[in-house]
């Protein structure tokens, strides 16, 4: 008697010719061949004549992974939901249900409450002493709010001081009243508060009461005791005539005033808001015209160093070394 293999053979004619008989194999497979989901994926990928490499080319999942789910080998698989979609990529490659699949495995596998492990290959770079900090500042923080909660209801429970008789408070408020403040004569300001004398320049009494005397200035400097008093403005020209480079507005922009220089001097023009419109030193002859801007002021070294003119008619020397440029040609 032949032995029995298993598999199901049937003989069929075929239909249009009625020939010879042809040997049909329907034994395939399923997913609920094998000892387990793994052995029968295998079955029916070994069957189909692929290789695991054919596998993972089509699932995008590695050879290794594939291997351990046919073998059931989950140490070397990553989390439970990880190897789940590993097997449903598996079955759909192969043209199975991935339904089936996964109940399958459940089946096998009846893990409920496993916890998610992280992939193979990933290391986890927590540093366990952080949890235990956490979890010991939680405590402190615990224990300094319940000491609070418990020093409140302390405070709150503890009876009222004991109050003196109302004879005794009577007493006491009265010797307060009858006492009276005794003042002791005032002390002497200190040492440190007194006014100290008044610091005299030496050689300030030699030079006279108008602060000169005989103290010339130093013949290095260029300067004469001329030079600190007013010059006669009798010798001033009556009209405007350029002697030598004129800075600022342009001869066809407006222009009232003009300052010319009779000697060397420093002549700043500034802004309302203190911005520098024009700084330079001019030199003997050298003049500036001041634009039509408000707000203006002229700033210069020497006041007798400049002449103004006004509409091209001398006004005589600067009124300070600080001025107002609308102010100059009134």
């Amino acid at each position: 008697m032949a032995l029995d293999t298993g598999r199901i053979v049937d003989f069929e004619l075929e239909p249009a010719t009625g020939g010879d008989p042809r040997l049909v194999d329907t034994y395939a497979p399923t997913l609920h061949s094998g000892a387990n989901i793994g052995e029968a994926l295998r079955m029916v990928r070994e069957f189909r004549g692929l290789s695991l490499d054919d596998l993972a080319e089509r699932t995008r999942v590695r050879r290794a992974y594939l291997a351990a789910i046919e073998e059931l080998r989950l140490d070397q698989l990553p989390s439970r939901p990880f190897t789940i979609g590993y097997i449903r990529s598996y079955a759909t490659a192969l043209g199975l249900d991935p339904e089936e699949a996964t109940y399958r495995f459940k089946a096998d596998e009846p893990v409920l409450d496993e916890p998610l492990r992280a992939p193979v290959g990933v290391h986890d770079d927590r540093d366990p002493r952080l949890s235990a900090l956490i979890a010991g500042g939680c405590v402190i923080v615990g224990a300094i709010f319940m000491w609070n909660i418990a020093q409140r209801a302390m405070i709150d429970a503890a009876p009222p001081p004991p109050l003196a008789p109302e004879a005794v408070v009577a007493e006491a408020l009265k010797a307060q009243k009858d006492l009276t403040p005794i003042l002791g004569a005032p002390l002497p300001a200190p040492v440190e508060s007194t006014t100290p004398a008044l610091y005299e320049t030496p050689g300030l009494s030699k030079a006279g009461a108008d602060g000169r005397g005989n103290l010339d200035p130093p013949a290095i400097l260029g300067v004469t005791p001329a030079d600190f008093v007013a010059p006669d403005t009798s010798q001033l020209p009556a009209v405007f005539k350029p002697e030598g480079k004129v800075y600022g507005a342009a001869p066809n922009q407006p222009s009232m005033v003009t300052l010319k220089a009779l000697r060397s001097g420093a002549l700043i023009i500034r802004g309302a808001d203190g911005s520098v419109y024009f700084a330079r030193q001019l030199s003997k002859g050298e003049a500036y015209r001041i634009p039509a801007v408000d707000g203006l002021t002229v700033d210069v070294s020497d006041p007798y160093a400049f002449q103004v003119f006004a509409a091209g008619q001398s006004r005589g020397f600067l009124p300070a070394a600080l001025s107002s440029a609308s102010k100059l040609g009134g």
